[in-house]
């Protein structure tokens, strides 16, 4: 019997585009301000059409090349810091504010999510869903080592919840590293699929893929009622 939901954070419960596009804007901003820069408007076009060009490593550098904006480390650095700590103006779509509050009365629920702090703590605050949480993994804290597709943070999870692992669903979108561990662990997996996602690829590892695959997040609930 399925008592505990763990939901995955970025393009699970929103589309992670839309921080992406918030985090770009507020380093567009803090360039423009900067002597001898073009304005924010520009910058951000740059930044933007490199990221939605698939430049997700060198993003910073190859704007400000085609900007030609003088940078070194101690500029990628700032405008890295500025990205992950600015307060992102990012909104929970409806239909996932409906289904947390359908699941909030009939199951524990809980939140497991990778990446840098501040930054996932400011986009939990933003999309005011902390309320929904019973208990919330930030595996940042735990250490990078234990980013997924580590246990460690899944362990950690069942530890604060006293719960067993067949008793769990973690809800996630990335093949790449989200299920290994929760199906190594006797979870159910559940991937869904949003439009706007970043990661589309899928994972050829052993032990990577679901168990079940939704695209709509209102399906959840139904789907849970069959589990």
């Amino acid at each position: 019997m399925i008592t505990t939901v763990v939901f995955d954070l970025d393009d699970t419960l929103y589309d992670e585009i839309e921080y992406c596009r918030s985090g770009f804007g507020a380093v567009a901003q803090f360039l423009a301000n900067l002597p001898e820069t073009p304005t924010a408007e520009r910058i951000f076009d740059c930044l933007w059409k490199q990221f939605t060009a698939g430049n997700r490593t060198k993003t910073f550098n190859t704007a400000f090349e085609e900007l030609a904006i003088a940078y070194d480390d101690k500029l990628i650095g700032s405008a890295v810091k500025t990205y992950r700590n600015h307060v992102p103006k990012i909104t929970l779509p409806d239909d996932s504010r409906d289904v947390l509050c359908r699941l909030s009365g009939k199951y524990t629920l809980a939140l497991l999510t990778d990446g840098f702090l501040p930054a996932q703590q400011l986009k939990v605050q933003a999309l005011e869903i902390e309320k929904y949480f019973k208990c919330i993994i930030y595996t940042e804290q735990l250490g990078a080592e234990f980013w997924k597709p580590s246990p460690v943070g899944f362990e950690k999870l069942m530890e604060a919840l006293n719960v067993k692992p067949e008793t769990v669903v973690y809800v996630a979108d990335n093949e790449k590293k989200d299920f290994i561990a929760p199906n190594k662990l006797g979870w159910v997996t559940i991937q869904l699929i949003r439009p706007a996602r970043i990661h589309t690829e899928s994972f050829a590892e052993s032990g990577a893929s679901p168990q079940y695959v939704i695209h709509k997040i209102s399906r959840l609930p139904e789907l849970l009622e069959k589990l």
